[in-house]
């Protein structure tokens, strides 16, 4: 269990419908804010892909903790 004082970052992840394991994640905020000017042109292509998708291809996103090593 990370200590205290570790790094907590956010992604927000929609999850695959069809392929278990795979889906799209970008960093967030903690209430799930993306802030698409400091994403890669590559990242926000999938973001934007994945967000017209939700439903179909795509579950509704969820935010996850993760905790860095640093």
């Amino acid at each position: 269990m990370p200590s205290p004082s570790s790094p907590c970052e956010h992604r927000l992840l929609f999850a695959s419908l069809f392929h278990p394991g795979r889906g799209v994640a970008v960093p967030c905020d903690a209430q799930g804010e993306v802030h698409m000017d400091e994403l890669t042109e590559r990242l926000k292509n999938a973001y934007l892909g994945a967000r017209a998708l939700m439903g179909r291809e795509y579950a509704y996103p969820v935010v996850e903790a993760v905790h860095s090593l640093h």
